[in-house]
């Protein structure tokens, strides 16, 4: 479990991050969220991610108190361990965001969080990981100190798999580290970034992924 000092070290409010999720709604995620949607954020932090998007209902959960001091009013928001869903509808989810998140927990505690997600997915409900590809960001993985369980693109790929779920789409390199990268925090070199097929310092990898059914192909 994170403690409330993580903010204060390696989670700092920064401007720049509300920058970053602002453009990443913009260019990327209004595209593939419905307005009539209902959106799921794991471990939202400070709300960058959800206070962006614009969708019929809008959830976040956090273990950190505080974040509910930084979600938009509209966002219901509940304190809580990410693998407590009960107060979720079931089948009501159309669209899940963990970002930087499952680094951040053992396997047994994932593979949790994944069973209890499956039963609150709608039929066409959707997981999209964020987070740190080992395989690229080797050398600066453990200097978060709350980093627990290494994934490259292959094996969080592997462990969705055989968790029961069907990978729809994997991007090794989807963005570069963190917000503390070399390079310059701006919407329109966020747009070009995302639409390049080069990502120099790309380190964080995207997974979209949904609950198998009998009748889908495997991965």
């Amino acid at each position: 479990m994170v403690s409330t000092a993580y903010h204060d070290t390696r989670l700092t409010e920064d401007a720049k991050r509300d920058v970053v999720w602002q453009a990443l709604w913009r260019f990327h995620f209004s595209h593939i969220i419905a307005p009539d949607a209902c959106v799921l954020d794991l471990g939202c932090g400070y709300g960058s991610f959800i206070n962006q998007v614009i969708a019929r209902r809008r959830i976040a959960i956090d273990a950190w108190p505080d974040f509910t001091h930084h979600v938009a009013p509209a966002v219901e928001a509940h304190v809580g361990d990410v693998a407590d869903l009960d107060f979720l509808p079931d089948v009501g989810i159309d669209f899940v965001l963990a970002s930087n998140l499952f680094e951040h927990l053992t396997q047994p505690e994932f593979a949790r969080v994944l069973a209890n997600l499956r039963p609150k997915l709608s039929a066409d409900g959707v997981l999209t990981i964020i987070q740190p590809n080992f395989r690229y960001a080797y050398r600066e993985y453990f200097d978060d100190y709350t980093h627990i369980t290494p994934y490259s693109h292959i094996s969080l790929a592997d462990f969705l798999i055989a968790n029961g779920y069907d990978v729809l789409e994997v991007r090794p390199r989807f963005l570069p580290l963190s917000i503390k990268s070399r390079l310059p925090v701006s919407p329109w070199l966020i747009a070009t970034y995302l639409a390049s097929p080069l990502k120099p310092l790309g380190k964080q990898m995207l997974i979209r992924a949904r609950p198998r059914l009998p009748n889908r192909m495997k991965w």
